[in-house]
């Protein structure tokens, strides 16, 4: 892959003036002043890009990095992480460029242009980052997000941002010549695949309306079976396969066809870690739940957990157990101001909330409550060892999803 950057440059030192000169630039800058309320740490993040204490810039997938001098003599290691795009949005992205030949155009001029941002959005693809999708990273002992070294790497590559919107793409998964190529690839595609042939003599306004009024009939679908019909043969010697386990695999997937035609699809697209969680969470038995982690190297411990997220939320509850994110800070204000008041009538003692990221957390009791990307509340316990254990189906209302942990706590 080519990086949109090709190796590390120093960020440019700024004046008084603004970060950045082109609107996509500024929509750099515009999410990560919208991605938290702490003016003060922004503020600070930006004399330190002026006065040119951000160093090399690194860009790559999903990430940017880059060494920033702070009050002491070492500079702290800085970054700030943004969502790479799933193959699907990349093929729509590509799609989306060229499907107009001045979307094109304008990227070989190095422009970005905002009717492609805006087709993009509508197709679901998100080019520039959204403010909730920054997510930055210090070794700094300032735990704010952003702390001011981060925000002054946001800051300082606003700059190399406004040159070069492909390091945009570049952060997004794919650098300038990759993109190119595969643009190519697919003007080569279409100009090989041929036209289908048109019938003669029929308008396009008088075949639109036959189809209208007699639409073709599509045949019923067929209803899924009502069990696995056995294998004919027996797995050969020495393979490791047995006759159960493959007979259990065809089950798991004549379900998985039904949900398909019934219109689910939320396990659709599933890595092999995930898929054997979704596979452990059907209750499967005690022999494969052990083969389950032999064959994919896990941790039984860290396999049990996810196995539980995935049954309190599928797909989404294992993100929320393996990827914190910061949310909007106002959503997480907003909610700890209706926790506070709802723990106010449950309990007669003190109560502190600690807020990170996308977590808010009962220290003292051992419930946190995470906010997933499908904005419900998922709600965890904290074992004797300190480990997080979801704990019960999450919620769109953080109140009903700390209730149902305060239950579970025994509170």
């Amino acid at each position: 892959m080519s990086p949109a950057v090709p190796g590390p440059r120093r960020a440019p030192a700024r004046g008084k003036g603004a970060f950045a000169a082109t609107w996509w630039g500024q929509a750099w800058v515009a999410a990560l002043e919208d991605s938290t309320l702490d003016a003060g740490r922004l503020s600070r993040g930006r004399t330190y890009a002026r006065k040119g204490m951000v160093g090399p810039v690194t860009v790559a997938p999903g990430q940017v990095n880059a060494a920033v001098q702070g009050s002491r003599p070492r500079p702290y290691r800085s970054s700030v992480h943004l969502p790479v795009l799933t193959d699907l949005q990349w093929d729509t992205l590509l799609d989306t460029i060229a499907g107009r030949a001045g979307h094109l155009a304008a990227l070989l001029d190095d422009e970005m242009p905002a009717e492609l941002v805006d087709d993009a959005r509508h197709a679901g693809v998100p080019l520039l980052p959204l403010p909730t999708e920054l997510d930055p990273e210090c070794s700094c002992p300032d735990w704010g997000y952003p702390c001011k070294h981060a925000a002054a790497l946001c800051y300082a590559i606003a700059a190399t941002i406004d040159a070069d919107p492909f390091v945009l793409f570049a952060l997004r998964g794919r650098g300038r010549e990759e993109v190119f190529a595969q643009l190519r690839a697919l003007r080569t595609a279409a100009q090989e695949t041929p036209s289908p042939p048109v019938p003669a003599d029929i308008p396009a306004a008088a075949a639109y309306a036959r189809w209208a009024e007699e639409p073709p009939e599509l045949p019923e679908l067929p209803e899924p079976a009502a069990r696995t019909t056995a294998l004919p043969v027996v797995p050969p010697p020495g393979t490791g396969l047995a006759s159960a386990d493959l007979e259990r695999l065809m089950a798991d997937t004549t379900a998985r066809a039904a949900r398909l035609l019934a219109g689910d699809t939320a396990d659709l697209h599933l890595t092999q870690h995930q898929d054997a969680l979704r596979i452990a969470a059907s209750n499967p038995g005690p022999e494969w739940f052990h083969h389950l982690i032999q064959n994919t190297g896990a941790n039984p411990t860290a396999f049990a957990r996810l196995t539980r997220a995935w049954r309190h939320g599928g797909p989404t509850g294992i993100t929320v157990a393996e990827h914190p994110h910061t949310p909007d800070p106002k959503v997480m204000k907003a909610t700890r101001a209706a926790l506070d008041a709802a723990l106010a009538e449950m309990t007669d003692s003190l109560t502190h909330l600690r807020t990170w990221r996308n977590r808010l957390t009962l220290t003292h009791l051992g419930i946190q409550l995470r906010l997933g990307p499908d904005a419900r509340w998922y709600p965890y316990l904290q074992d004797d060892d300190g480990e997080w254990w979801p704990a019960a189906p999450a919620d769109s209302d953080p109140v009903t999803a700390l209730t149902a942990a305060w239950s579970q706590n025994g509170e």
